[in-house]
């Protein structure tokens, strides 16, 4: 009897090893993610990025003392920018909802944040509510918000999960987006944007305050969920691997289950294993999926009992050489009335697409850019002095060798030989 109930227990303690290892395995990588996100508030430069505090603080685990002097760097610096995009009248509905979901998930009261434009001071909420009327009023004599539905999505998540009764007119405009296929971004369809309308709407439908179109917005979400699931691929990814983290949360919110997103949560395991996310702002929106959760937890979020228990560990600097290897890469540039010319280039092997971009500058072939700064990293506004702007629905395109980058000019590397296009494109 004895030697039967051993055998059983050695049986038992072989079997869940596997399991235990998997398990231990993916927390190691979580508590890697989450330390890779601590470590880019002391490296970022520019703004603080709203986004990354709140996935540190929609995480398991914290360092309390290093996100409190990240949240008075977000209302200070953020703040401070944002009052003046305000004060000049630009459209800053995505940023101020980022903002606003930052310091809602810091148990914040934002009630006391205000900001002064024109000699006035405002809430922070009376704020981003007018900025929504400004983009639901440009909705409805042009088709389209001012800035995209993915910031107009923002916007609407934002004052939902913060306890603001959305506009039924603003939301009315999103599910009709929705109805009609119009959740694009830069002219094509965007996954990204789809995550965030669906996290949005299901808000409003948890709210309860949508009772006047109920079907109408069951019937979004349905579409939604359907857009999402239809968008996966093979390898698990829905969209690409930058889509998935927030696709993944959109569907959890809307109330798929965790395991229906098995080979989701394996594709972006398998890429943060890779250091596919290396930016910021990617693993900002893959941390609360892997964890299982959403923006949407923000709404109920609480903070007295907070683990405190993130330590960083002193980290070697790592010095990088330049490659002696070198690849050829061609830069065809193409303006608004289609005028183009091509330019050559010698890059060290493994340079960003940005250095390879300022070596060519500095040729003086005829070459110029100039780039801005986004949550996302630096991007191109002006080339050969044209500007591209979002404000003329234009941007400026950039492929290699025929297909369109999914990383910014500052992720993307020269690992081969290659033509890049860089094209003023209207949307």
């Amino acid at each position: 009897m004895h030697s039967l109930i051993i055998l059983t227990g050695l049986l038992a303690f072989v079997s869940s090893k596997p399991h235990d290892t998997e398990g231990s395995n993916n927390r190691a990588l979580l508590l890697s993610l989450n330390k890779e996100l601590l470590r880019s508030l002391e490296e970022q430069g520019g703004l603080p990025n709203p986004s990354v505090h709140l996935a540190l603080r929609l995480s398991d685990y914290h360092n309390i003392a290093k996100e409190s002097a990240h949240l008075n760097k977000l209302k200070t610096d953020l703040h401070n920018d944002i009052e003046n995009s305000l004060s000049r009248g630009q459209s800053v509905a995505g940023l101020l909802a980022m903002y606003t979901l930052a310091l809602k998930a810091s148990c914040y009261d934002l009630n006391t944040v205000t900001f002064t434009v024109d000699q006035r001071s405002e809430t922070l909420l009376t704020c981003l509510k007018k900025q929504m009327e400004k983009e639901k009023e440009h909705i409805a004599y042009s088709h389209r918000p001012l800035t995209n539905y993915y910031q107009y999505s923002q916007g609407v998540l934002a004052l939902c999960v913060s306890g603001v009764r959305v506009n039924t007119h603003v939301t009315n405009k999103l599910i009709k987006a929705v109805e009609h296929g119009q959740l694009t971004q830069q002219g094509s369809e965007c996954i990204d944007t789809y995550a965030m309308a669906g996290m949005a709407l299901q808000c409003v439908k948890d709210a309860g305050s949508h009772v006047q179109n109920a079907a109408d917005l069951d019937s979004a979400l349905s579409k939604i969920k359907q857009k999402l699931l239809t968008s996966q691929r093979a390898d698990g990814h829905i969209g690409n691997e930058f889509s998935t983290g927030l696709a993944v949360q959109a569907l959890l919110a809307m109330g798929n289950q965790v395991e229906e997103s098995a080979a989701s949560m394996e594709a972006m395991r398998t890429d943060a294993r890779r250091n596919t996310y290396h930016n910021p702002m990617a693993i900002s929106q893959t941390l609360p999926a892997l964890q299982q959760r959403s923006y949407l937890k923000v709404k109920s979020k609480e903070c007295n009992n907070d683990d405190d228990s993130l330590v960083l560990e002193a980290r070697e600097p790592v010095v990088v050489l330049p490659s002696q290897t070198k690849e050829s890469l061609k830069v065809e540039v193409v303006k608004s009335n289609g005028a183009a010319a091509v330019y050559s280039v010698d890059v060290p092997k493994g340079s960003s697409l940005l250095e390879g971009l300022e070596l060519l500058q500095k040729k003086n072939v005829g070459f110029t850019f100039e780039k801005e700064s986004s949550l996302w990293g630096p991007f191109l506004s002006v080339v050969n002095n044209e500007q591209a702007r979002q404000s003329d629905r234009t941007y400026w395109h950039i492929s290699s060798d025929g297909t369109a980058l999914s990383q910014g000019i500052n992720d993307y590397k020269i690992q081969a030989a290659q033509r890049i296009m860089i094209k003023n494109t209207s949307y």
